[in-house]
């Protein structure tokens, strides 16, 4: 059984940020990050000034965020840019699956748990767009849907040939922060430097969905009207940035767009990815392909379902009355992950 932690925050987002960094000192969590930090410090270079400027054109408030923690954590403030901003980083692989039919965007989340933040967020700032969603390098967000009713996630393509840019849950938290529509996430995704190749799969209230293959070497929208989304680039042009082996993900794809050709319910939809029977929900965690959570924003009634682990409880949370300022009563949700190490912040 392991454990994420539902937590809410409003206001100052230097203050959310000071909370936050207080709140991860007394956790398991902060020593797996503390233990990651030396690695972090042989592996890689941040620009300070580079990262900075970008965070301020695409997400200003995360800068005091950002400051927040520093304080909170004790740390120096380039150093949790360079620990947390996602700018110059590395990713590991993973395998996530999206749907997004009819302002519902769902999707699992593929990985290793013992990387996992375990943290399920909601954010109300006094400047910038409210937000919901899984939390993950403590500013990242994996996949979310803001206050206007616009959701996003990330799907793994490739890591080889990285620039200089930002990783994946960085770039998630930019959208929410600051993007309304499907079609001002395209923008700021064009705009933004992408470190790995991504897929990045988008669902707003309007009904507008999109799928964006953004890499180093550019970015590209992919115009399909199946609503599904896996772990490879499908634009002919692009098919020399796939990892060798992609059949699995072609698979899954084709799966996931025959389920939405049936018009299927919001039950459907969070069942067919969650549950093991229907084969899209995996439990090789070993391999960093295990479903660790699944969950499903109704980008039109703003309301939220997520489980975590394969045959999960969902939970439901309506993020449109939280931001009438009514009482989050859910603090944890709970599942299971079995057969694995490394876990133990998650209990």
């Amino acid at each position: 059984m392991i454990e994420v932690d539902v937590v809410e925050g409003r206001g100052d987002p230097y203050a959310y940020g000071l909370k936050q960094g207080e709140a991860m000192k007394k956790t398991a969590l902060f020593n797996k990050h503390t233990k990651r930090r030396r690695k972090s410090i042989r592996k890689y270079t941040t620009d300070l000034t580079e990262a900075k400027s970008y965070i301020k054109a695409f997400s200003p408030y995360l800068i005091d965020e950002i400051e927040g923690l520093a304080d909170g954590l004790g740390w120096r403030t380039e150093d949790v840019y360079h620990e947390y901003a996602g700018y110059q980083q590395s990713w590991k692989k993973s395998g996530c699956s999206a749907i997004m039919s009819g302002g519902i965007y769902a999707r699992n989340y593929d990985y290793h748990p013992k990387t996992y933040d375990g943290r399920f967020l909601l954010w109300q700032p006094v400047k910038g767009y409210a937000h919901i969603g899984f939390a993950q390098r403590m500013i990242g967000r994996m996949d979310g849907m803001n206050e206007k009713g616009l959701a996003t996630g990330y799907h793994f393509v490739n890591r080889l040939r990285p620039e200089d840019g930002f990783i994946c849950t960085s770039i998630a938290r930019f959208i929410l922060d600051s993007c309304a529509t499907v079609k001002e996430a395209i923008a700021l995704l064009k705009e933004v430097p992408h470190r790995h190749a991504f897929n990045y799969s988008l669902a707003d209230r309007h009904g507008d969905r999109a799928l964006v293959e953004g890499s180093s070497l550019g970015v590209t929208v992919f115009e399909s009207e199946k609503g599904a989304c896996t772990n490879h680039f499908q634009t002919p042009s692009r098919q020399n940035e796939n990892r060798y082996k992609i059949s699995e993900s072609k698979e899954r794809l084709l799966r996931l767009q025959g389920f939405i050709s049936q018009t299927p319910s919001r039950r459907d939809i969070f069942s067919f990815l969650n549950e093991s029977v229907y084969g899209v929900g995996k439990s090789d965690y070993g391999n960093w392909s295990g479903t660790i959570h699944t969950a499903l924003y109704d980008t039109k009634l703003l309301e939220v379902t997520a489980g975590v682990g394969l045959n999960a409880l969902p939970v439901s949370i309506s993020f449109s009355d939280w931001l009438k300022g009514e009482r989050l009563r859910i603090k944890k949700i709970r599942g299971k992950v079995t057969g694995v190490d490394g876990i133990n912040h998650l209990k």
